[in-house]
Formats: structure tokens, sequence, C-alpha cells
């Protein structure tokens, strides 16, 4: 580069990807590696939309932009910040929400099968309402709505924090009129109400493990994160009282992480289905309502 000269955005990208590839930084709050990191942090913080970006890679930087993006680089990595969270900014099954501290980044193997409908497991003109427990963000709920149309979603979560996150998500999305955002510590604030389906992200990690988890994680909720009994203390509460909550025929859908072994074992005689996820990963359980009714 001419002595003198500003990078372009493509020449940035390429600087911040070699600088993020010398520190010890973690990947796996929307990216899993140093170029797609970077690119997102240049691209988002200077206003272009991904689909933008290639055309924009020539395009030399503002001197502004420059020490914009010198900063946010210097944070993710002195920091450890999170980029969904120095961006204000996270994606999930194709659409863009807001996310700050308060709740937890979207990065839910359930968006998959959102965008597949839930297919082959339940009938698509059966799912008139749907519940997102520990809704954090609201992610899961709205895309569930705007991939259904016609559907109800109801999306309840303990915290008061996360549910302000929700809510600007919500209205960002008009989605005021179908999407209900409850404060409830799983199904307590729930009443009566049945859904045909129930989605939930729960908190999953043992607090032992929390412990030793990048320090990217430090800057999230610990509340969304962290679940005692092994991390089975809050999926535990969802097997227990999800049938009370299901029309006939109704599906739960439960992300487990890690805890997926010690859920098994808890468990030996639960017909867990466990989904396959384009990543490799098998750690989200489905059940039907017969399957919690005859078998706990």
């Amino acid at each position: 580069m001419q002595e003198g000269a500003r990078p372009t955005v493509g020449q940035y990208i390429y600087q911040a990807e070699a600088q993020f590839l010398d520190s010890d930084i973690f990947f796996g709050h929307g990216t899993m590696e140093a170029l797609d990191e970077a690119a997102w942090l240049v691209g988002s913080a200077i206003g272009l939309a991904p689909a933008e970006l290639d055309d924009a890679l020539e395009r030399e930087l503002t001197a502004s932009e420059i020490n914009k993006l010198d900063a946010l680089v210097r944070r993710r990595i002195d920091e450890r910040i999170p980029v969904a969270y120095l961006l204000n900014e996270a994606w999930f099954a194709g659409h863009r929400f807001y996310i700050d501290e308060r709740a937890l980044i979207p990065r839910s193997l359930i968006a998959e099968y959102i965008l597949e409908h839930f297919q082959p497991w339940i009938e698509e003109d059966r799912i008139h309402s749907v519940l997102d427990l520990c809704t954090g963000s609201g992610c899961i709920a709205i895309a569930i709505a705007l991939e259904f149309p016609e559907t109800h979603v109801d999306a309840a979560d303990i915290s008061a924090d996360a549910l302000k996150v929700a809510i600007k998500n919500m209205q960002d999305y008009g989605l005021g009129d179908r999407v209900e955002l409850i404060q409830s510590d799983l199904f307590e604030a729930l009443g009566n109400r049945h859904y045909d389906i129930i989605v939930s992200n729960p908190p999953y990690v043992p607090p032992s493990s929390m412990l030793a988890l990048p320090q990217e994680y430090k800057h999230e909720p610990e509340l969304a994160l962290v679940a005692e009994d092994n991390g089975l203390d809050i999926v535990d509460r969802i097997l227990a009282q999800a049938a009370e909550h299901l029309n006939e025929g109704g599906l739960l859908i439960v992300e487990v992480g890690e805890s997926r072994e010690a859920l098994e074992q808890r468990f030996p005689h639960m017909p867990f289905t466990w989904l396959s996820h384009e990543s490799g990963e098998e750690t989200v359980f489905l059940l039907n309502r017969n399957d919690l009714t005859g078998t706990r």
C-alpha cells in the first residue's frame, strides 16, 4: 500500500484478520474463523449489509472509518468482547437482531429446524401456537413468527433485562400482534396455555464448565448460560412440565449442548430423537407429547 494512502475495505479486513490470528481471541459467537469475524466487523461498522460487502472491497476507507475500526478491533482483542456485542448486531436464521449484554448472543442450532419448518416431524398446517422458553433476545420466537405468518408465538424468559432486548427486536419486525413476551420462570406464568410446539435453548452449562470457558462467554449473562445439577436443572423441569402445555401430537424441541450425555444417563428410558445438524452436532432433542407422558 502506498505510503500515506488509506486502506481499502478489503485491505482492512485482511489486516484485522491478521491481528485476530495473532491474538488469543475465541470465535464462536456468530463466526467460527478470523476472516469471517473481520469481514463482519468491518462491513457492519461502516454501514454495509452483508450482500453489499463484496462490491465495496476496493473502496478506500475514510479517516473516521479507520479510527472507528481501529478502536473496535482493539477492544475485540484487548477486552475479548464478542463482535455481536461490539456492533449490537447478531444474525439468526437469516435475520438481523439487536443484541447487547443483557441477553445471550443468538447462535442456537434450532435455527436450522425453523428454516426447515420442523419437517418431517409435524405437518405445517398443524402449527398454530408455539412457545419459546428462555427466549432471551427473542430471536427464536421471532424467526418462527417470520417463517409461519399464521402462527401465534409466546416468548417467555425469567429475565426482565433480556425481555427488554426482545421487545426491541419484536418492535423492529412489527410482530407485536403475533409474538407475546411473558416474564416467567419457565411455565410458571403461562397458566393453562397449550401449544403445538415448545422450543427452548435453555441454560445447560454446568457451573464447573463455566469456569473453563473462554473470556468471551464472561460478557454474556450467567443466568442464560449456567444450570445447576450438572447442567440439567432447567431441562429437568421442562421435561417434567411440558406435557401439560402441549396439544395432542405436539412437539418438544430442546437444545442441551454438552449436557446430552448426562441427560441420557438420567433418563435412560426416555425415547429422545436427536436431530442431525449441518455442523455435525446432535445436541438438540425432540420428543412428542406421548413420549413425555408415557416414560417419565
